[in-house]
């Protein structure tokens, strides 16, 4: 009978272990998968011009460039403003960034910007430079805009 609980009990922490290791490797296999087809959507409109207020690839602004991808990529419908989405989703510590948050930046007095994040210090945005593209949050310019970050899935 001893033997017999002594053998569940081990079966039992085999399964618990196994399913702790699953856990942990879809958890890095999901952020892949978001870093993928963010790059994706980089790929596919690197080239559009940004034009304030534009939403498609003839020109497009940040806001409404992190609205498509967020609805294409994720099924995720977002506010068409920086400011509307800055109140979406929860709020997020930049030490704890992950990607597929959301970063946001104030570019003048009264004027935002927003990202995606990829991994560690990177981010997906539509520039007004460049159109989209990706930055680093590490980058002078950016580090010393950033204002809050949200998460959103």
């Amino acid at each position: 009978m001893i033997a017999a609980r002594q053998t569940l009990l081990r079966t039992v922490a085999v399964m618990l272990l196994l399913v702790l290791i699953g856990s942990c490797a879809s958890s890095r296999k999901s952020a892949r998968s978001v870093e993928s087809r963010l790059m994706e959507m980089h790929d596919r409109w690197q080239g559009t011009p940004y034009v304030l207020g534009g939403t498609s690839r003839s020109g497009v602004d940040c806001s409404a460039f992190v609205m498509i991808v967020m609805r294409e990529q994720f099924g995720i419908n977002l506010p068409r403003t920086t400011r509307e989405q800055m109140r979406t989703g929860t709020r997020v510590r930049k030490s704890r960034l992950r990607a597929g948050d959301m970063v946001f930046f104030r570019t003048g007095r009264n004027t935002y910007h927003v990202g995606i994040m990829l991994d560690g210090d990177r981010f997906l945005h539509a520039s007004t430079s460049r159109g989209p593209m990706v930055s680093r949050l590490d980058e002078r310019y950016w580090s010393r805009r950033y204002l809050r970050s949200r998460r959103i899935m």
